[in-house]
């Protein structure tokens, strides 16, 4: 796939018009070669086999994806958020049995899809895969905002700016929050004492999404959808006013190619 590394979107394309051969069986076959040999490979460094199989998977679904991704969101959505899935359980079975982790990632990730209209309409996450493998040893916890800075792109590749959040829709859960009065908040869904906050969180209302790309000029459109706050999360973190996140330095690593990270 090194000639559409570019522009891997370009690969799916060429496969679908039928002017290129799919790369498929090479890329299962890769990653069968890797499976087939772990023991071999554990036993010399199994940091290196996990960072190669995975690798390996990573390239395999990314095939896949780009092909799926032009006959609809949905299926190239499950895709995405099954094979984040795929990949914590991997991350946990490489740990031991004892294994925890963080995931970090957009409320709609997160979430219990479930509760959404991304689940109404056929999508999961891996907020609901989680919560259907672990149940109540996953703890799902979004978060939310009023009003702020975001450091966003117009659209997917563009160049990030910092805009400018607008306030929340009267009809959605962050203005219910906003309404609180309370600048900054955890509400644990779980605790019984919180049975009233849950309840008003129950009934369905807007939802603000905000991720790599931030349209305010088509806001309702492009950002907002209807879900049951109470049980898409567990808890809720509430900041009423944010700030645009500020970028770390991240100098080369010594030893490592210029090409940092994408050349590793």
């Amino acid at each position: 796939m090194t000639p559409w590394r570019a522009d891997p979107a370009l690969y799916g394309r060429s496969v679908v018009l039928g002017h290129s051969d799919t790369c498929e069986d090479a890329v299962v076959e890769q990653l069968k070669t890797i499976l087939e040999n772990r023991l071999d490979y554990m036993r010399k460094d199994g940091e290196d086999y996990l960072d190669a199989a995975q690798n390996a998977r990573i390239v395999r679904t990314a095939e896949r994806y780009y092909r799926i991704m032009y006959r609809g969101s949905t299926e190239s959505w499950n895709l995405r958020d099954r094979h984040m899935f795929d990949t914590l359980q991997n991350l946990m079975d490489a740990r031991g049995p004892k294994a925890k982790a963080v995931v970090w990632a957009h409320n709609s990730h997160i979430g219990n899809a479930a509760a959404t209209a991304m689940g109404w309409q056929g999508e999961f996450n891996i907020g609901e895969l989680c919560r259907t493998a672990y149940r109540d040893e996953a703890a799902l916890i979004g978060f939310g905002t009023d009003r702020g800075t975001v450091a966003a792109a117009d659209d997917w590749g563009g160049r990030m700016q910092i805009k400018r959040v607008l306030p929340s829709r009267p009809d959605s859960f962050e203005r219910v929050f906003r309404q609180t009065g309370i600048a900054r908040s955890l509400t644990d869904l779980r605790d019984p004492k919180h049975g009233e906050v849950r309840e008003l969180l129950s009934k369905p209302r807007l939802e603000r999404a905000i991720g790599v790309v931030y349209r305010p000029e088509t806001e309702i459109n492009s950002h907002y959808f209807e879900a049951v706050l109470s049980e898409q999360f567990d808890a809720y973190v509430w900041f009423e006013e944010t700030r645009a996140i500020t970028p770390l330095p991240a100098p080369r690593p010594k030893g490592v190619p210029d090409t940092y990270p994408f050349g590793v």
